[in-house]
C-alpha cells in the first residue's frame, strides 16, 4: 500500500477517512477526544503539503441508516477546530450536493446513510467526487467492509495516513522481540479464538483473563455458577486447554448473581458456588501473571481481566496496568476497553503503543488482512501502475 508520504498532495482535493467515533454523554457532548487527537498529525500534514481542499469524513455511533440528532457531527467539527487551530466547515449532508470552497470541510455522519455499511458502490462513487486523492487514516474501523473503506478505493487513488502507518508498524508481530507474552481478556471467547490460536504459535506464553475464562472452566467440567459462558465454543476451549503455553487464573473474584454488590469474595477457580457469578481474576492469579510478564521482552495486551467498568471488579485490570507501566519492555495495548482503562489511569505515556482500534487490532494481530487494506492493495494497480 502507498503511504501518504508517497503521494503528491499539492493542489489536490484530499478526501480523508478519519476516526471520528468518539464517546458521548447523554447530552451528546464529547467525553474523550483521544481519537480526534490521533487524527491531527495527518490533517496537519495534508495542509502543510499544499492540498487545495481537505474533506474529512467519518462516522459517530450506530444510527443504523437514520438521522439521529445526538450523532450529528457538529460537536466533532467544533473540537477539531480547537485541536488544529483552523476553521472546519461542517455540512449537513455526506453525498448528493456540491461542496463550498472552504479549505477544510467535515461531512455529516456517514452512517446516517445505510449505504455506507452496505459497502454500496453508488454511495462510494458519490463520495469520490469530493476528492482527487483518498486517504485512510481510520485504523479502528478498517476491518469493516464499508463504502468509505472498501468500495471508495475503486474510484480514487488511495493511500494510508500517518496514524494507520503507525498502527501497522507497531502491531507487526514479526518485528517484535522475543520472548513475547500475550495477555488476552474480554467477555466472549468467540471473538478471541483467532487471537489465542495465533498467539499460542507466535508467543511464548498466553495469559487468559476476563469472563471468557469461565468457558474454559466449563469445558474442563467445573462448576461456574451463573458466570458467562460461550456454550457454542466449549469444544474450542477444551482443545486449547491442553496447550502448555496457555495460563488460566487459579482464583476468581465472585459476587451474588442477583446482587453483585453482595457476597464479594475470592475463591479458587474450582470452588465457584452455583448461585455466584465470576467478575474478576483473583490476587494469586495476578501475581502469577506478573511472574510470566516479567520474563517477556514484548508484552501484548488485548481485553480487560474482569468487569472493569464497575469497581471493585476493576482491581486486577488496574493493578496489571500499573505494574506493566513500570516495566522496561515493549508494551503494546491492543485498543478497545484496555486502552480506555489505561487512559483512565493517565498512564498511556508509560506504554510503547496504544492501538486506536480494539476489533481491528484483534483481527490484525490474529494474522488477518483487514478489509480496508485489502481493497487498497487490490485497486492500487488501477491508479499507480
Amino acid at each position: 500500500m502507498k503511504t501518504i508520504k508517497e503521494i503528491d498532495l499539492s493542489g489536490k482535493r484530499v478526501l480523508l477517512r478519519a476516526e471520528l467515533n468518539v464517546p458521548l454523554n447523554d447530552r451528546g457532548d464529547i467525553v474523550d477526544d483521544y481519537r480526534l487527537r490521533l487524527a491531527v498529525p495527518t490533517i496537519k500534514y495534508i495542509l502543510e503539503k499544499g492540498a487545495k481542499q481537505l474533506v474529512i469524513m467519518g462516522h459517530l455511533g450506530r444510527p443504523d441508516g437514520k438521522v439521529v440528532p445526538k450523532l450529528k457531527m457538529d460537536r466533532v467539527a467544533v473540537r477539531l477546530m480547537k485541536l488544529i487551530g483552523k476553521n472546519v466547515y461542517k455540512v449537513d449532508y455526506c453525498v448528493g450536493k456540491g461542496l463550498p470552497r472552504e479549505k477544510i470541510i467535515l461531512l455529516e455522519n456517514l452512517r446516517f446513510d445505510s449505504r455506507e455499511e452496505a459497502n454500496d458502490e453508488d454511495f462510494a462513487q458519490k463520495l469520490s467526487v469530493y476528492g482527487d486523492v483518498y486517504v485512510n487514516d481510520s485504523f479502528a474501523t478498517s476491518h469493516r467492509e464499508h463504502a468509505s473503506f472498501a468500495a471508495i478505493t475503486k474510484f480514487l487513488p488511495g493511500c494510508i495516513g500517518l496514524r494507520v502507518k503507525e498502527e501497522l508498524e507497531n502491531l507487526d508481530i514479526k518485528k517484535m522481540k522475543h520472548p513475547i507474552v500475550t495477555l488476552i481478556g474480554g467477555a466472549k471467547l468467540k471473538t478471541k479464538i483467532p487471537l489465542i490460536q495465533a498467539m499460542v504459535v507466535k508467543a511464548e506464553k498466553v495469559l487468559i483473563g476476563g469472563a471468557m475464562i469461565f468457558t474454559f472452566y466449563a469445558a474442563d467440567g467445573l462448576e461456574i455458577g451463573k458466570s458467562m459462558c460461550d456454550t457454542n465454543y466449549l469444544m474450542n476451549a477444551k482443545v486449547m486447554l491442553h496447550n502448555e503455553k496457555l495460563v488460566l487464573p487459579k482464583d476468581v473474584v465472585i459476587a451474588d448473581y442477583e446482587n453483585k454488590e453482595a457476597g464479594i469474595r475470592t475463591v479458587a477457580y474450582d470452588k465457584i458456588p452455583k448461585k455466584s457469578i465470576g467478575l474478576d481474576i483473583g490476587e494469586k492469579s495476578v501475581e502469577e501473571f506478573k511472574k510470566e510478564l516479567r520474563k517477556a521482552e514484548t508484552i501484548i495486551w488485548n481485553g480487560p481481566m474482569g468487569y472493569y467498568e464497575k469497581p471493585p471488579f476493576d482491581k486486577a485490570t488496574n493493578e496489571l496496568i500499573k505494574t506493566i507501566a513500570e516495566y522496561d519492555k515493549v508494551k503494546i495495548i491492543g485498543g478497545g476497553d484496555t486502552a480506555d482503562a489505561v487512559n483512565k489511569l493517565d498512564l498511556s505515556h508509560k506504554f510503547t503503543f496504544l492501538s486506536s482500534g480494539g476489533g481491528a487490532a484483534l483481527e490484525f494481530l490474529s494474522g488477518k488482512k483487514l478489509a480496508a487494506f485489502k481493497a487498497l492493495e487490490e485497486n492500487e494497480i488501477n491508479f499507480f501502475s
